[in-house]
Order: structure tokens, then C-alpha cells, then sequence
């Protein structure tokens, strides 16, 4: 009996991950997701990794399978006009750590696996634990997705999710302007020629532009010199 009793009074210890996809590209939404899960395992046979190196089309199989697995799944999205608002008073890791707190608190768990986005990780943990407002254990590391496959999970919904966004805002820009637009890093090519002609034809920028990024600031003085 007694060893019933103990059997029963086991509590299950819930595990969340979470990481960010969308942190520095000129066009489209920051978005930031939790996997909260009750077994460290439960990933370990569908061989996960980080969202950075899968293809488009194993990523989006991989969400699906993630999303059915998980205890539970949330998702923050933050639009490039908001990002700019908050920009105003807020550095981006100020941003992106309220945003991983709103996430934590939506998935309440006793262990959180973070992608750290200071380049301190215990300071980012440090951060979280201070105003979390719960006990829980934080633990903050760099490229957290190649150590946890938890992590890893939430990297693949974050990269979906916003892939999803950039789909849909190249439908509907390129009504106006018939060219691909990219994917919305300055480093792409593609994104920076999108902007340019859009400048060049509009005068103005498109929707979805993070406006305070340096590279937009430097489009804007571009035009200005013509």
C-alpha cells in the first residue's frame, strides 16, 4: 500500500522550450515560441534539430508532428510596427525577453530551456528568474537548439509561424510590384532589390518594414539623394 501511495504521489515534471525566429530581418514579424512537454524524450524519435537546418518542406512536417506531441504549444508575434514602437524606449533583447516572460508565464513549467539572447546567458536567465514571478528553473544558453531537442522544437514552430507571415505579405505586396520579395533579412539579395524598386517606383516604403533597422535607414537616405 505504501508503495502505491508513493507511486501516485510522483508529480510529473513539466519541461518547456522556448526560442525566437525573426529577430533581425528588415521586413515581417519577430516571432517567439514555448514547447512545453512532460518528457525530456518525447522528441528523440522523429530526430529534430534546429529549424536552421532543415528545408522548408521538413520543417513544416516536423510542426505538425511537434504540435501533436507537445503537452502544449503558444505562440507570440510581434508585427513590424510594433517592434518599432517599442524600439523607441527598449533594445531589442528588452523586447525579446518580455516576449520569452509572456511565453513562460502562458506555459507554466518547472524547467524552461531558453536561446539566450544576451550575450550573457546566466545574465538573460538571471533576468527571467527576477521577473518571472514563480519558481521555476531557468536554464539560459547559446545555441540552446542544438542541446535541447525541446528547444530545438520551438525553433521549428517559431521559423514556420513567421515563414507563414512572410508567405502572406509577399501575396500581397507583390500585387503592387511583381518580384520576389525574399526573405525579409537585409542579407538577402532578393529582399534588398524588393525594397529598392518598391522605393523607386512608390517613394515611400512598403508595409511590414522594420523603419528603425539601419539597413531601411539607409534605403531612405538612398532615395533622399536622388
Amino acid at each position: 500500500m505504501n508503495t502505491l501511495i508513493k507511486v501516485f504521489c510522483l508529480r510529473i515534471t513539466v519541461i518547456c522550450g522556448i526560442d525566437e525566429a525573426g529577430r533581425g530581418p528588415v521586413m515581417g514579424p519577430l516571432v517567439v515560441a514555448g514547447i512545453q512537454i512532460e518528457r525530456e524524450d518525447v522528441f528523440r524519435e522523429i530526430g529534430i534539430r534546429d529549424s536552421k537546418r532543415c528545408t522548408p518542406g521538413r520543417r513544416e512536417r516536423l510542426a505538425e508532428i511537434i504540435r501533436e506531441k507537445a503537452k502544449d504549444v503558444y505562440v507570440v508575434v510581434l508585427r513590424a510596427r510594433e517592434i518599432d514602437a517599442l524600439r523607441k524606449r527598449r533594445s531589442l533583447n528588452e523586447i525579446e525577453k518580455d516576449l520569452f516572460l509572456q511565453v513562460m508565464r502562458r506555459l507554466r513549467s518547472d524547467i524552461y530551456y531558453v536561446d539566450s539572447v544576451d550575450v550573457d546567458a546566466d545574465r538573460f536567465a538571471s533576468l527571467l528568474e527576477r521577473e518571472l514571478g514563480f519558481g521555476a528553473k531557468i536554464v539560459s544558453e547559446h545555441r540552446a537548439e542544438d542541446k535541447h531537442d525541446v528547444v530545438a522544437a520551438a525553433s521549428i514552430i517559431a521559423k514556420t509561424e513567421r515563414d507563414r507571415f512572410v508567405r502572406e505579405i509577399e501575396m500581397e505586396l507583390r500585387k503592387k510590384l511583381d518580384i520576389p520579395l525574399g526573405s525579409g533579412y537585409p542579407s538577402d539579395p532578393n529582399t534588398i532589390r524588393f525594397l529598392r524598386e518598391w522605393v523607386k517606383r512608390y517613394g515611400e516604403l512598403p508595409p511590414y518594414v522594420r523603419r528603425s533597422w539601419r539597413t531601411v535607414r539607409k534605403l531612405r537616405f538612398e532615395q533622399s539623394r536622388l
